[in-house]
């Protein structure tokens, strides 16, 4: 296992897909009707493959925020988003990854419509630096990052907190409940490492710092756990969180730093509908005024639906305005 040393790069890891086009519906439902079980709420919502240009804000936080990001992946499936009118210094840093560059040796499991199974390999990607951030394209840095935010040495800096879920493991009805589902991903992947439900790392909707090494090692001692995760198209209920699973080992093996501070915020879909849409505006003020450093937004169309200037004060923020 690889030991980095404060200097080694940091590269940033995004997936993204947009599911909107006519070939990516067709194909979806063409392999959703193949399935032997009908895929649940959390694996079917077409929301789920929505691209509102989340990642064109994503890709702006990285540049604003984070310079000391060496290279910037794209996962994509086929189509790679837009890129053309970022800043060439930005631009220069995108690599695009396609999903059968990184699913060598399970071209089976292609073609893929679940983001478990991506982070299931997305560590295998050529030239990867050994220390990573992970981004979902729907996170946001808006506020100035430095690597000891995310990394003490080669120890992750983890954000998000020690949970006890055993009540819900124990309730069979909760595995229904489309809003439940990251709750027992991260139950399954703590499991790997030995960690009940009782008492497990939850971790929040952020950046996840991440070590290439340490997702080696757990690909080879949970083999099994892994192909099964790899070879389900849509997500499923007894799949694990694979960063979830890397944190819990990094926890495991003393390499693991907790955040003292809460420097997240993160905007649900749905969240805000029954409140006056002041309320939401000013939790998006705040975020430029205070301590948050990542900005997690499920449902961007929703949010403006809500606060109709929430993309441009969301842009504000991730241009450091």
């Amino acid at each position: 296992m690889s030991h980095p040393c404060p200097t080694d790069p940091i590269d940033a890891v995004i997936t993204w897909v947009d599911g909107s086009t006519a070939a990516h519906r067709r194909l979806r439902a063409q392999y959703m009707a193949q399935e032997a079980l009908p895929p649940g709420e959390n694996a079917s919502n077409p929301h789920r493959w929505e691209s509102s240009e989340e990642i064109i804000f994503c890709l702006r936080s990285i540049h604003t925020h984070a310079p000391m990001v060496r290279t910037i992946w794209i996962i994509v499936n086929h189509d790679a988003p837009d890129i053309a009118t970022l800043p060439a210094p930005l631009r220069d840093k995108i690599r695009i990854v396609r999903h059968s560059e990184i699913f060598t040796g399970h071209t089976q499991a292609l073609p893929t419509f679940n983001s478990l199974a991506i982070e299931s390999v997305m560590w295998r990607i050529e030239r990867l630096s050994e220390r990573f951030l992970y981004f979902n394209d729907d996170v946001f840095l808006t506020a100035p990052l430095t690597p000891q935010d995310m990394f003490e040495g080669g120890a992750p800096v983890l954000r998000g907190e020690w949970r006890d879920y055993s009540a819900l493991a124990a309730d069979r009805a909760a595995q229904d409940d489309p809003a439940l589902f990251n709750h027992f991903m991260q139950i399954n992947a703590a499991a790997l490492c030995g960690y009940g439900p009782a008492h497990l790392f939850a971790a929040a909707h952020v950046v996840h710092p991440m070590r290439r090494s340490i997702m080696a090692a757990l690909y080879e001692a949970q083999r099994a756990a892994f192909e099964r995760n790899i070879n389900q198209r849509f997500r499923r209920i007894d799949q694990f969180l694979p960063q979830g699973a890397h944190n819990h080992l990094c926890i495991l093996q003393g390499q693991a730093v907790f955040a003292q501070a809460k420097d997240h915020l993160h905007i649900k879909s749905g969240q805000g509908a029954g409140d006056a849409p002041e309320v939401m505006r000013t939790l998006l003020e705040q975020v430029a005024q205070g301590p948050v450093k990542f900005l997690c937004v499920n449902d961007l169309p929703q949010l403006e639906a809500l606060v109709p200037e929430a993309r441009a004060l969301i842009a504000q923020v991730v241009a450091g305005v």
